[in-house]
């Protein structure tokens, strides 16, 4: 079994961006859609409109593989409700404690 390498730029500056919703310093960020572009379009918004949010690739994955994006863009549309979820607080309680250069799998 291999080990994964740290990231070059790993450990990162005590100013690094943070996850939307974990709040770990993680070597990458993705830009989640908080309104997936595919329900922007359907409300005739165009895609840079829509509102977004810098997540790490774990707490990202989990919210696809969680939730349709019905529900994504329904009452999920902001990161605040999506930390009232309980399954939310339960990924990102246990995601917190974790070192941001494992990878976690997501199921």
């Amino acid at each position: 079994m291999s080990r994964r390498l740290p990231h070059p730029d790993w450990p990162p500056p005590t100013d690094a961006p943070r996850c939307g919703l974990c709040q770990r310093q993680t070597p990458s960020l993705t830009e989640h859609h908080l309104i997936p572009k595919s329900q922007g379009r359907r409300r005739g918004v165009k895609i840079h409109a829509l509102p977004t949010a810098m997540l790490c690739g774990a707490c990202h994955k989990f919210l696809h593989k969680t939730f349709s994006n019905a529900e994504l863009a329904g009452e999920l549309d902001s990161v605040d409700a999506l930390l009232e979820q309980e399954s939310v607080q339960r990924f990102v309680a246990w995601l917190s404690k974790q070192p941001a250069t494992k990878g976690v799998k997501v199921r």
